[in-house]
């Protein structure tokens, strides 16, 4: 087939036209072809390329394509040949199902880039007989009554073929018979069918059914053809009667039947045969509505059976008339009689009517209110007639009896809606007769609800720690409380009870929801100023009248390394550098300097330890971590630099850690100074100079008039101090001045109880300590012990003030000679 149609002789079976209408830019005249349908896959329709005037060798590079026609692509090109064949065979019959026109048109678009051009392909596809004529129905069923004249018409269903014009139905035949022939017709858009012709009488005697065959046959080349039975039913004359095969029937039937039993089966026949030999049973005219509702009569198959309670007590016996009747076209009927007599047994049941009844009541009713209002009946006599009635002693409510057959539904018990919203009773009645029977019947009564709950917190108290420098607005915590009510009596709203602290609200610092109680902090809380707030939050219903509840609330601010360490000793102004004199003899041990830092945090936050940052010597000088003494590690040699730089940081033990740090410049002069040895903690001594000290006074005044004048010079010199200033305390808090004068240095250190100011005094006969306790948030003083007396003064004046947080140290100190 594909040989045929590639060769020349495929020009002549396919005809190719092209319609030039004018040249555009990019679409160019449409191309037709003709084709019949069902061609193979591969077929060459036709050398597209050198119709459309295209260069077979550039189609590859101009990206020529074929579209595709609702997602089936039939036809594709060949690149290589530029030949348009046929990638999926075509079906003339799907792609254009009407027959109202003999075209069918296949439209494509060929496209090819640089530049673009489109060109519109028109296929036509011509009809092959590839389709045979087909019966809507494999099978036609006649029914012909005996009786039909000769010549009575009856109407065939009629072939159809998919193909048009010639390839569609030509003609009919039917197969031979005696009493039956066939008359073709035409239908105005030429559509053939045929009619069946009665040719002689039919006798249902002679033969009851015919069976013929019927073929169609269509036009084409080879022609096609398609076939039906037909099944020829000779109906017989209905001239028979149904007869019953008793007259009359008398059935006994119990009252405790049950519904759907069969009472009596009927049974009627018919000598003819079909439709005139089908029965239908029915009740006739003399039979009453009563007895008709009570047994059901099956109209195919003559049972009667009980459709409706059957009660001794509303009727004893039923009477009824039965006809059976053909379906013939005259048709004829028989009848009978039935008799059913009810025997009596136990067989209603008590029936409960509720009279009255409130499907719902406020959950505060008072006991013995009047919930419903029922009555109890039974059809039955005797013992199948007594009732007794009950519900479940497990609800809260009871029945008691007002009246004959009369009861009432009461409250029996307190109702509480929050515990049980809803109530199903079941009431239950029960008569005496054997066996027994029963009936119930349930109602469902719903609580309305009452504010009778008070709202309620999860906890008696909430502990809320909030971290300082919180930001403000920041959800602390969320306080809802739950009220088992419902409606508005269960819409809380929450709100602060007012209080002051320091004449502030705590509305000024606190803020609630009043909707969902989720509790805001307004401000930014300082752990050094502000510790813990204790206040109350009140939950109140919606309710008439509204019921609240309230729960303590403890803020607790926690501690954040916020504030690093202050240096307070020794001090310095700001940005400047302490330098101190120390004699190059000084004894390993001695105490040069004592770095003193304090911490507003608590706790961790606050703990300090000290470091040297930079130290000029490593060998020569010793740190203490922990309470910031520096001292000697050895003597000076005369290796030793005469200048030497300690670089001390006070760091806290908060994350991150916080430090500060204090420069101390040391300069070593020849004087022989007196040093200092440890501090030890040992009674307040001095002593009055001997008798030899003064004689060396006077006489040393008594030989240089001049070198006293100069050492009284320098004295005023170092006692005069400059102002002093809000940033530092008025006294250098050095360990060893210049001069042989009394000293003094300060320390604090933190504990539970107290705070301790530790001086180191210097006096003629030796050093001393004096450990002084000093109390929270007091001042601490310093004494300074005078050379000439043996009394300890102590000054009490606050030359500075250090003020950290809302703690004030005051310094003091005085000096006499």
């Amino acid at each position: 087939m594909k040989a045929f149609l590639r060769a020349p002789t495929l020009r002549g079976y396919v005809s190719i036209f092209i319609l030039f209408s004018g040249i555009i830019n990019i679409i160019a005249a449409v191309t037709h072809y003709s084709i019949p349908e069902e061609m193979e896959e591969g077929s060459v329709v036709a050398n597209l390329a050198t119709d459309l005037g295209l260069d077979v060798r550039s189609l590859i590079e101009r990206k020529m394509r074929i579209d595709v026609l609702a997602n089936r692509k039939y036809l594709d090109i060949n690149k290589g040949t530029g030949e348009l064949f046929i990638t999926e065979k075509i079906d003339r019959e799907y792609l254009c199902p009407s027959k109202t026109t003999n075209s069918c048109f296949l439209k494509l678009d060929a496209t090819i880039e640089s530049p673009v051009r489109m060109f519109n392909i028109e296929l036509e596809i011509l009809d092959i007989n590839d389709n045979a004529p087909q019966f809507r129905r494999d099978t036609m069923h006649l029914d012909i009554s005996e009786s039909a004249a000769a010549g009575e018409r009856f109407s065939l269903n009629n072939a159809v073929d998919s193909d048009i014009g010639i390839n569609s139905i030509k003609t009919y035949y039917l197969s031979e018979s005696e009493h039956f022939a066939i008359e073709i017709q035409a239908g105005r858009d030429g559509s053939k069918f045929a009619d069946l012709i009665l040719k002689r009488a039919l006798n249902r005697e002679e033969q009851a059914a015919h069976k013929l065959i019927l073929t169609a046959v269509d036009g084409g080349v080879p022609a096609r053809s398609g076939t039906a039975v037909i099944i020829v039913r000779v109906l017989d004359t209905n001239d028979n009667a149904p007869q019953f095969d008793e007259e009359r029937y008398i059935v006994n039937l119990t009252e405790n039947s049950p519904i759907g039993s069969l009472v009596v089966k009927l049974n009627a026949t018919d000598l003819d045969e079909g439709t005139n030999s089908e029965i239908v049973y029915s009740y006739s005219l003399y039979t009453s509505e009563k007895t008709q509702e009570t047994f059901n009569l099956n109209p195919k198959t003559g049972e009667i059976r009980i459709q409706d309670t059957i009660n001794y007590e509303d009727l004893r016996v039923y009477d009824m008339e039965v006809i059976a009747k053909d379906k013939g076209a005259n048709s004829l009927s028989g009848q009978c009689k039935i008799t059913i007599l009810v025997t009596d047994v136990n067989d209603n049941h008590p029936e409960i009517s509720i009279k009255s009844f409130q499907s719902t009541v406020r959950e505060d009713v008072h006991v013995d209110t009047v919930i419903a209002v029922v009555s109890v009946t039974d059809k039955d006599s005797g013992e199948n007639g007594n009732i007794d009635i009950h519900i479940s002693d497990l609800l809260p409510f009871a029945l008691k009896e007002s009246s004959d057959s009369y009861y009432e539904l009461v409250v029996s018990e307190p109702l509480d809606r929050e515990k049980v919203p809803e109530y199903a009773i079941t009431i239950t009645v029960t008569d005496r007769g054997s066996p027994q029977l029963s009936d119930n019947e349930t109602i469902t009564l719903e609580l309305l609800d009452v504010n009778d709950n008070v709202p309620q917190f999860p906890q008696s108290s909430y502990t809320i720690p909030v971290m300082e420098n919180n930001a403000p607005g920041a959800l602390l915590s969320s306080l809802s409380a739950f009220d088992p009510d419902l409606h508005e009596n269960q819409y809380l709203v929450y709100f602060i009870i007012e209080k002051e602290i320091v004449n502030t609200s705590m509305s000024m610092l606190f803020s609630i929801n009043p909707e969902n109680g989720n509790l805001y902090a307004l401000k930014t809380f300082d752990y050094e100023i502000e510790k813990e707030f204790l206040f109350h939050i009140e939950a109140r219903d919606s309710g008439v009248p509204p019921l609240s509840s309230n729960v303590s609330v403890h803020i607790v601010i926690t501690d954040q390394n916020d504030n690093a360490p202050l240096i307070v000793s020794p001090w310095r102004a700001h940005g400047s550098v302490v330098e101190e004199k120390i004699p190059r003899s000084t004894d390993k041990g001695t105490l040069i300097a004592k770095v003193i830092a304090i911490d507003t945090d608590s706790t961790q936050n606050s703990r300090i330890t000290y470091q040297f940052l930079q130290n000029t010597d490593a060998t020569l000088f010793s740190l203490d971590q922990f309470n910031g003494e520096i001292r000697t590690m050895r003597m000076f040699s005369y290796r030793d630099a005469r200048h030497q730089r300690l670089v001390v940081i006070a760091k806290d033990n908060g994350e991150p850690a916080l430090s500060a740090t204090v420069t101390i410049k040391l300069s070593t002069v020849e004087t022989a100074l007196k040093a200092y040895s440890d501090m030890t903690e040992v009674p307040l001594e001095y002593d009055i100079f001997s008798d030899l000290n003064l004689y060396l006074v006077i006489g040393l005044g008594s030989v240089s008039f001049l070198l006293l004048i100069t050492i009284l010079v320098t004295i005023v010199l170092k006692c005069q101090r400059p102002k002093p200033s809000k940033a530092a305390p008025p006294s250098r808090n050095s360990v060893i001045s210049e001069r042989n004068s009394t000293i003094a240095d300060s320390t604090l250190v933190s504990n539970d109880a107290y705070w301790y100011s530790l001086f180191l005094a210097e006096t003629r006969k030796g050093k001393l300590v004096v450990r002084q306790p000093v109390p929270k948030g007091t001042r601490y003083i310093v004494s300074s012990i005078p050379r000439s007396t043996g009394l300890t003064e102590t000054s009490d004046s606050a030359a500075s003030t250090l003020q950290v947080g809302k703690l004030y140290y005051y310094f003091s100190s005085s000096i006499q000679f």
